[in-house]
């Protein structure tokens, strides 16, 4: 009787849609994704020189659609699951434009087109298109064996690499940003800190995202006005409202014209879509760890459909299940917040408002909630593993900062007009930049984290045989140069065709390293067959989250 009872309330229960904390949630994550969508808007406009009527008539309508499109179908994940649970604290996982990917577009795919077409954007543009088409493909396919992938792994190990993207990539380049500007900055971090750290509810109710957004774009104005500083420009302001009016998505065909050459693409769509699922498990995972637990293939068939969708729509820019659920859920965000994220930056894509913002807004004011967000992911990481894997998530971490340290060092000798190459690696070396070790240990950083950090839980926990199984998986990984290797693949395009070019000795390291644990574990009587065929074929434990986190 009383089962009975539990499913007719289970069938009966409606989840709230909107609840007071959305609002934190909405202006925190709308931000974030407004800041994204401008900085990849200058990114089209001001490096690749894209006209504006392909930017703000194709690029920006598109991502209107395919954003709203993700925001919907997530928050009908989470009303479906709070539905399920009987929940109104279920939080939706946060969806955008994919950072890492609108630079690596950028630079990687479509500049190179640029300067070999003597300045044919267009051609560089379909370029694009067709690499997020790529891009979405693979991730349509990790969508079928990420789940797998996620049952076999440490949560420590997921958690690990995902902190260190927050830690380097999210924290580090916001808090660089924010100190370039602390007069705006600081102020608006303190608010952030006050209203979602400490819980003060600010004057009249108001939102600290949207406190902090308001103050800071007066701080920064006030001082311009007043001391000249920030370099914003009025007259950007007026310039934005020439882009005004209705900009609707249109489909094309120019991501088939940009598959007349796929070789390339295929060489870096590979890995990146592999990132691509790789950090959608891994941001599953951290919802899971904060209460919400999705399914991690319906996340991913999301994400794949929203890039292949986008790319014959117009926009060479994935979008992807954002890092930070753990964040928004804790300033109050459940349902309401991600579609309504969607649903304005929609409408600011359609109605060319995106100029206005970027001329208006002050960089410095956008980024103290970033900062947040990032200092939230990589806490987590701590908080919802057991102490003992604290070595295993600091060793995760590790190949996301030095990725992210070996593009501070490249951008740099570029802009002295130069390379590592050029430069030599013995004179960085003596110098104290180890360039050669940072980059094969940052190349595929994301994934590499997740098999070092998966190899130290288990020797941690002295399952030997499964640390083996990663230590084999990760060799296997380094020899087709998906991690480990910065030339890429072992597959490479040249103007003949194909070719196979040596691989990356470090896949030798990670057997001989998987030949130690193995002499371990038979001096310890563990180096049996039952316990490889056990590695192989179940799951390890789900590990829980330790009380109070």
């Amino acid at each position: 009787m009383e089962t009975r009872s539990t499913e007719t309330r289970s069938t009966d229960f409606k989840p709230r849609l909107w609840v007071p904390g959305d609002w934190n949630a909405f202006f925190g994550l709308g931000t974030n994704v407004l800041l994204n969508v401008l900085v990849l808007s200058a990114l089209v406009l001001f490096v690749i020189k894209l006209p504006n009527d392909i930017v703000f008539g194709r690029i920006l309508p598109a991502l209107g659609i395919a954003l709203p499109i993700g925001n919907l179908y997530y928050a009908f994940l989470a009303y479906r699951l709070g539905k399920k649970e009987g929940r109104h604290d279920v939080a939706a996982m946060p969806y955008g434009p994919s950072v890492p990917h609108y630079f690596f577009v950028t630079f990687v795919i479509m500049l190179p087109v640029v300067i070999k077409t003597n300045g044919d954007v267009i051609k560089a543009w379909e370029a694009g298109l067709a690499w997020a088409f790529f891009i979405g493909i693979v991730v349509l396919i990790g969508a079928f064996i990420g789940p797998t992938i996620r049952r076999y792994t440490p949560r420590a190990a997921m958690l690990g690499t995902l902190a260190g993207i927050s830690v380097a990539f999210i924290s580090m380049s916001a808090a660089f940003e924010m100190w370039n500007a602390a007069w705006i900055a600081l102020a608006t971090f303190a608010i952030v800190m006050l209203s979602w750290t400490a819980g003060v509810r600010l004057p009249f109710g108001i939102p600290g995202g949207l406190a902090a957004i308001i103050v800071g774009t007066i701080i920064g104005w006030v001082s311009y006005f007043v001391f000249g500083w920030q370099g914003l420009d009025p007259q950007a302001v007026g310039d934005s409202f020439a882009q005004f009016g209705i900009h609707l998505p249109k489909p094309g065909t120019e991501v088939l014209s940009g598959l007349s050459d796929v070789a390339p693409l295929l060489a870096t769509a590979i890995p990146l879509g592999v990132y691509n699922f790789t950090e959608g498990m891994n941001n599953v995972e951290s919802a899971s760890a904060a209460g919400d637990n999705y399914n991690l293939r319906h996340i991913l068939l999301a994400d794949g459909a929203g890039a292949v969708i986008g790319s014959f729509l117009g926009s060479p820019f994935p979008p992807a299940v954002y890092i930070g659920h753990p964040g928004w859920k804790a300033v109050g965000g459940r349902i309401g917040y991600s579609l309504a994220t969607g649903v304005v930056i929609a409408l600011i894509c359609f109605f060319g408002v995106t100029g206005l913002f970027l001329a208006v807004i002050p960089r410095a004011a956008l980024f103290p909630i970033l900062l947040f967000i990032g200092l939230v992911i990589g806490s987590q990481a701590f908080q919802t593993s057991r102490a003992k894997y604290a070595p295993a998530i600091v060793l995760a971490l590790i190949p996301n900062i030095a990725q992210w340290a070996g593009t501070l060092v490249d951008n740099a000798l570029v802009s002295a007009g130069t390379n590592a190459s050029k430069v030599g690696m013995d004179v960085l070396a003596g110098n104290g930049v180890l360039y050669s070790g940072m980059s094969i240990l940052g190349s595929g950083a994301v994934l590499a984290g997740l098999m070092l950090g998966a190899i130290a839980v288990f020797v941690i926990d002295k399952a030997y045989s499964r640390a083996i199984v990663y230590s084999v998986i990760a060799a296997g990984l380094a020899f087709v140069g998906l991690i480990h290797n910065p030339a890429g693949l072992i597959l490479q395009s040249t103007g003949s065709g194909l070719t196979l070019v040596a691989p990356n000795e470090v896949w030798v390291g990670y057997l001989l390293g998987a030949a130690v644990i193995w002499a371990v574990a038979w001096r310890e009587g563990r180096a049996t067959a039952t316990e490889m065929r056990e590695a192989l074929t179940t799951p390890p434990d789900a590990e829980p989250v330790p009380v109070g986190a």
